[in-house]
């Protein structure tokens, strides 16, 4: 089944002419099934690019999902026009008394400072905990990721010395986990991040399970053991040139950044990069939205506030 979008987002053509099925909202109306309503939280710089690379992984399922955009109304975003906001972003004040089954929040280019001082904290942690009654199942990737796991469990970040920025070797934690079916022993993903969460600080908290983790990038994939959350520290969702698009804009200002790990053959940036991770992308966001959401969420969503924060499940 597609995803249901505007016809009018660019992602619509876009991922039209990579033969990924997609259909008009207005088309769907016409169909008698329920669909998965899931919201993204987008606040990251390139609003268009992360919108294709998430509804290209959305899309890979036999679930037809609803989706829907939102910004933050407290934030101005410089590097996505304001007509395109206007277009096809909500803000929450107009999507609250909504409830949806799933939810996406992306990272953020604001790791180096502290949460309080990020100017729309106040806004995103009413949204984190609005999801809490509102939402079924929650992904939050990379900087979202370390936000979620400190407002609601109070785990730090720390600074690294070095950027982690490359592609890396990861493996399973637990048996039988439902987001990682199909995984192979080892699986790759991309990380850029300057900062990082601890093993020894997540293991302090009872809700938490570490489930997926590499030797070099450290935890990677945290979930609440209720099945209505998880924390991924990478960014599985990329395309092939994301990170090359990263490396040359540094080196194009003269920061001091190394070549991404395990990314150019050879090491050599004049060489395109390989892309060993899209399988997994697909397998673990179409994971998500079967065995997380589909078959767990309730049909009538009016019902999330009845069960609320305390239904537990296996995630």
């Amino acid at each position: 089944m597609p995803i249901r979008i505007s016809s009018e987002l660019p992602a619509y053509k876009t991922l039209g002419e990579e033969n990924i099925f997609v259909m008009s909202k207005e088309r769907a109306e016409h169909q008698d099934i329920r669909p998965l309503k899931v919201v993204i939280l987008n606040i990251m710089p390139k609003k268009i690019e992360t919108e294709c690379q998430l509804m290209r992984l959305l899309s890979n399922s036999a679930i037809q999902v609803d989706i829907e955009l939102l910004q933050m109304a407290s934030h101005n975003s410089r590097n996505t026009s304001h007509h395109h906001l206007e277009a096809f972003y909500k803000t929450f004040d107009e999507i609250k008394n909504k409830r949806y089954d799933g939810m996406i929040v992306t990272g953020a280019p604001v790791e180096k400072l502290k949460y309080e001082d990020v100017d729309y904290w106040e806004e995103i942690t009413s949204i984190f905990e609005w999801s809490k009654t509102h939402v079924f199942s929650t992904i939050y990737i990379c900087w979202a990721a370390q936000a979620g796991l400190y407002y609601h469990f109070g785990v730090p970040k720390y600074k690294l010395e070095q950027k982690m920025f490359g592609v890396f070797p990861h493996k399973a934690e637990v048996e039988n986990c439902q987001l990682l079916r199909g995984f192979d022993d080892v699986f790759y993903v991309p990380h850029s991040r300057n900062t990082e969460v601890r093993r020894e600080d997540i293991e302090k908290v009872k809700q938490l399970e570490i489930i997926t983790s590499s030797e070099l990038a450290g935890v990677h994939i945290i979930a609440n053991k209720n099945g209505r959350q998880y924390f991924i520290t990478g960014h599985s969702e990329y395309d092939r040139d994301t990170l090359a698009s990263e490396y040359f804009r540094d080196k194009d200002k003269g920061l001091d950044i190394q070549v991404p790990y395990n990314y150019f053959p050879d090491d050599d940036p004049t060489k395109t990069p390989v892309f060993s991770w899209r399988c997994t992308a697909n397998l673990m966001f179409s994971n998500w939205l079967n065995y997380c959401v589909y078959q767990k969420t309730p049909y009538n969503l009016d019902e999330l506030e009845i069960r609320s924060w305390t239904w537990e499940t296996n995630f």
